[in-house]
């Protein structure tokens, strides 16, 4: 708001807002009404209030309101509307009445009535109000709900003694007998009759009266009053709605008596809000249109004491928030109130005054000009940054929509604009702006080609963060508008002016920052499938060709990376292994060097076909060559490492780690066709290329390179019998280092195989000491047999290692003959006839005490395993026994289960007992595996035997060991629900055995 300015000492106030200042304090000055309960009472309150509004100091402030002090107070005014009536008196022969109210003030207002003087106080307004203040509506005929709608302006001059009163009768004319006599319905109406002959012709009959004290109204008020009887004949007269406005007239302000009401408080409310807004933080962003209660109640009293509609209140807010927006910055969803409020009055209240009319034309073009423009800028005006900037550009669109649609707006501002053609105008503009404005900002300093990538890779990323966010936020609020696709076709022009400087003396630097620019024009181009539609063309289409110059060295800067971080490495290596694993570290950095190859075949991702098979040529051929310059490399270390070993078998044992690094290797290069995609290449190359160029140039040089790794291999462990030769002991070797080299994949027997018989042509041949030569032979080939077994197991479904486990267990059954944890004895037949498993459950003796008491409370779980062949067959379970180490069960339980599952590998009833606990979980006794193989009456086809010849069973309880290898290969099947499932079982049971022991 404008602030006072001091010349020379002598303080000034622009006119225009001293005349408001005026008004302002005016209003408060001559209020009327009891406060509303949301607004404040005090008037001093408020004096305070609007002088910080409008920046006033004390002594403008004493001398602006010492004028108000000295002019005339306006005409006190109360606005009556007798809206209807319900439940009044019938005092005509049809018994309906034909009701009219008369109404006034009276200057002395009456005090409540007591109750027992009610009669006495009851006054008729004929008889308190001289005629000519007395207002009268019109008859209604013939109703007891009678609705008038009439409004009357009343003058008082003090609202402390004035009060309202209103009398309601029923109008009374002569009419002939037989008419009477005609509308005679029932008793009432004829004792009515004679009642009207008794009185004078034409007196109207009293229904009722209300009377109000004008100090008890509200600025505005609208209820239903009862209407209060003269007599107690009849108590319950109805009730009356009537809705009270407190007026002036004649205000003696200058903004009163020269502008239309409306126009200043137009400037009131923008004086106050734009205080309002200057109060909240910086930007005022989160302020949303609620005013305090200081400018709601001097606001109020304004629009009240001067008679303001709904509609001319709602237009000047209008008037007022659209004009404040242009400069203060808010949130726009309180404009969307009053534009909703003037399309819903504007046909009941047309404005007429022609200047009414442009000044909301006026502002109608004004806001949407302004609107547009924020939108023009979007980036900048509503960043993501700032929290809620979606909502607020929605919120401002939505105004604008919904402003544009109106018949107001329609009507003032013809043509109409089209809003939609107006937005994606605005929309390509600002694009265009914020794309050149990014390139002016990133414009290198130096203009070099290397300078030139750097900056367009930033170029490239705003627009591509830009592009995100249209896609992801912009474009649903603009319904797929198309700027994003104009920013692509210009940076794609941009980009392909400024390269078309590359060749190939370029240093590496800066083909570095190409491929960097490469990158993200690749991603640019695979985001335009995703856009709207646009004009012009694209000159993304081909934008691989403007790199071909940098492409071989993109190349070579791959290899060279590769080798160095491989010579790495090998420095770093210890021989050592690697975690769990057999072989050593530089094995894992190599296959991450690997890695970061296929990496860059990806990023590349080249649209040439011929150009794309030339590429994997060359990938193929850097790895081939690392991989044997690798092995050349691991060689020389264990040689080197191995001068500094004391102990001759740590020295072997690197010749170990050497052979299994080096078969790590051979896996990583057979695994590159998928891994490179070879099949998707050779589809691409059909018709282009000769099937056998690319066997020759890929397949047949990765199996030349393999076959090296594998008489590598050969070399080393000849290596490793040939330093054995002259000093190595028995029992120094560890054999398992070799161990493990193809962990974790199908095939894997037929490696192992392949791998022993290498070794095997490897040690047959040298000639050494008797004794030392079998030991090396017997150490190294029962190694490989091992190794064989295991690669057999891993190369085993998780189904087939569960009935692996399963079978080991059972051996371990028929193996045990201690009773160690006590033991179970059971009955089991099985009826073929019936498909059916009958076992009993006799007892368990010797049981361990788990319980303070020295006892246990033992009962058992019956469960056929492995479950992949029983998934429908639930557990059962016996009773619990308290007390017990002995306990007698004697209870049976039936399975249904096919014969031939009963054959299946690992097939068996598993008997677990458990210690109950009544609060934590059951303590574990141990479990016994019957074989369902041995089963009597499993192999007959009639039901030869019953229960009573079967004999009985005795079963040493054992507890599981959490030390098993099947387990450990389950474990590392992290991706198998079921093996994971299966693991967390068995350890749950090993680790209560655990806690037992």
């Amino acid at each position: 708001p404008p602030q006072l300015m001091r010349l020379g000492g002598v303080s000034t106030v622009p006119p225009q807002l001293a005349l408001l200042y005026e008004e302002v304090l005016y209003t408060i000055h001559h209020r009327l009404g009891k406060p509303e309960q949301q607004h404040v009472g005090d008037s001093q309150e408020l004096y305070s209030y609007v002088q910080k509004a409008f920046g006033m100091d004390a002594e403008e402030h004493s001398v602006i309101m010492q004028q108000v002090l000295e002019l005339e107070s306006p005409i006190y005014c109360l606005k009556a509307t007798v809206k209807e009536a319900k439940g009044i008196l019938g005092k005509d022969v049809s018994g309906l009445s034909d009701p009219y109210c008369l109404l006034g003030i009276e200057a002395r207002s009456q005090e409540p009535a007591h109750p027992d003087h009610r009669k006495r106080m009851k006054a008729v307004v004929k008889d308190l109000i001289p005629e000519d203040q007395i207002h009268r509506t019109q008859v209604i005929n013939q109703t007891l709900s009678p609705v008038w709608n009439e409004t009357f302006i009343l003058e008082f001059k003090d609202v402390e003694t004035a009060s309202f009163h209103l009398d309601m009768w029923d109008s009374d004319v002569v009419e002939s007998m037989r008419h009477k006599l005609g509308e005679l319905t029932d008793l009432h109406g004829l004792k009515r009759i004679f009642k009207d002959a008794r009185k004078d012709k034409g007196q109207d009959d009293f229904l009722g009266n209300v009377v109000v004290r004008l100090k008890d109204l509200h600025c505005w008020n609208d209820q239903w009053y009862q209407l209060e009887p003269r007599t107690e004949t009849y108590p319950e007269r109805g009730h009356c709605h009537l809705q009270f406005l407190l007026t002036h007239k004649k205000r003696a302000t200058t903004s009163s008596r020269t502008q239309p009401s409306y126009t200043v408080h137009r400037h009131l409310l923008q004086q106050l809000v734009s205080h309002e807004i200057l109060q909240h933080q910086a930007g005022s962003t989160s302020w949303d249109g609620e005013l305090s209660s200081h400018a709601s109640t001097v606001l109020y009293l304004h629009a009240t004491q001067k008679d303001l509609s709904d509609f001319h209140q709602d237009m000047a807010q209008w008037l007022a928030y659209s004009k404040l927006y242009q400069s203060l910055e808010f949130n726009s969803s309180c404009l969307l109130h009053q534009i909703t409020s003037i399309e819903y009055r504007w046909v009941q209240e047309r404005l007429r005054p022609e200047q009414v009319r442009a000044e909301l034309a006026e502002s109608f073009q004004s806001f949407l000009t302004y609107g547009v423009s924020l939108i023009r800028r979007f980036r900048i005006i509503f960043p993501l940054s700032v929290p809620r900037s979606t909502e607020r550009l929605q919120s401002l669109l939505r105004v604008l929509v919904q402003m544009c649609k109106t018949k107001a707006f329609r009507e003032l501002c013809t043509p109409s604009p089209d809003l939609p053609q107006m937005v994606s105008t605005a929309l390509k503009s600002g694009t265009t702006e914020w794309f050149h404005m990014q390139k002016q900002h990133l414009k290198p300093m130096v203009k070099s080609i290397e300078e030139n990538s750097k900056a367009l890779s930033k170029l490239l990323l705003e627009v591509i963060e830009d592009l995100k966010q249209c896609q992801k936020i912009w474009n649903k609020l603009f319904t797929h508008c198309v700027p994003p696709a104009l920013a692509l076709i210009q940076v794609a022009e941009h980009v392909q002016e400024q390269l078309h400087k590359v060749d190939s003396s370029m240093s590496r630097p800066t083909a570095e920052s190409l491929f960097d620019l490469y990158r993200k024009l690749q991603e640019l181009h695979q985001m335009k499938d995703s856009l709207p539609s646009w004009d012009g063309p694209l000159a993304l289409s081909n934008f691989h060709q403007w790199f071909e110059e940098a492409l071989p060295l993109w190349l070579q800067k791959a290899y060279t990376t590769t080798l160095e971080r491989a010579q790495r490495a090998i420095q770093m290596d210890q021989l050592k292994p690697y975690g769990y694993h057999k072989h050593s570290t530089s094995t894992v950095d190599l296959s991450t060097c690997y890695a970061q190859i296929m990496t860059t075949w990806q990023q590349l991702n080249w649209p040439d076909p011929e150009k794309a098979f030339m590429i994997m040529v060359n990938l193929l051929e850097d790895m081939c060559k690392i991989s044997l310059m690798y092995c050349k490399l691991i060689k020389e270390r264990a040689e080197a490492l191995s001068l500094s070993e004391q102990n001759e078998g740590e020295a072997a044992n690197k010749l170990c780690i050497v052979v299994n690094n080096i078969e790590q290797l051979r896996l990583l290069m057979l695994k590159l066709p998928s891994q490179l995609g070879w099949a998707q290449l050779e589809q691409r190359m059909r018709g282009i290329i000769d099937p056998q160029q690319i066997q020759n140039a890929l397949h047949n040089q990765l199996d030349s390179t393999v076959a090296c790794l594998d008489h590598e291999v050969r070399d080393v462990v000849q290596a490793l019998a040939t330093k054995a030769q002259g000093s190595f002991t028995p029992g120094v070797l560890n054999p398992t280092m070799l161990l493990g080299w193809r962990q974790g994949g199908a095939g894997h027997g037929e490696a192992g195989s392949k791998c022993k018989v290498q070794v095997s042509s490897c040690i047959s041949p040298w000639q050494l000491e008797k004794g030392i030569a079998r030991h090396i032979q017997e150490g190294l080939v029962g190694a490989f047999l091992t190794l064989e077994t295991h690669l057999a197991l891993c190369s085993a479904t998780s189904r087939k290692l569960i009935q692996k486990y399963f079978s080991n267990r059972i051996q371990q059954q028929l193996d045990t003959s201690s009773e160690k944890y006590g033991a179970v004895t059971i009955k089991a037949l099985y009826r073929p006839s019936e498909q059916k498993l009958r076992v009993e459950v006799l007892n368990a003796t010797n049981l361990i005490p788990l319980d303070s008491n020295g006892s246990s409370d033992p009962f058992v779980q019956l469960t056929l395993e492995p479950r992949h062949e029983f998934p429908e067959v639930v557990a059962r379970t016996t009773q619990c026994k308290k007390n017990e180490l002995h306990p007698l069960f004697d209870e049976a339980f039936d399975f249904l289960i096919p014969s031939e599952k009963c054959r299946q590998e690992g097939a068996c009833l598993l008997l677990t007992v458990f210690d109950y606990d009544v609060l934590g979980a059951n303590d574990l006794e141990g479990e016994a595996f019957f074989p369902l193989c041995h089963l009597p009456g499993l192999d007959t086809e009639e039901d030869e035997a019953d229960m009573g010849r079967v004999p009985q069973t005795r079963l040493p309880l054992t507890h599981p060991k959490p030390t098993d290898e099947i387990l450990k290969l389950l474990e590392s099947r992290k991706r198998d629900k079921e093996a994971q499932a299966f693991v967390k079982l068995r350890k749950q049971r090993a680790k209560q055995s655990k806690e037992t022991e």
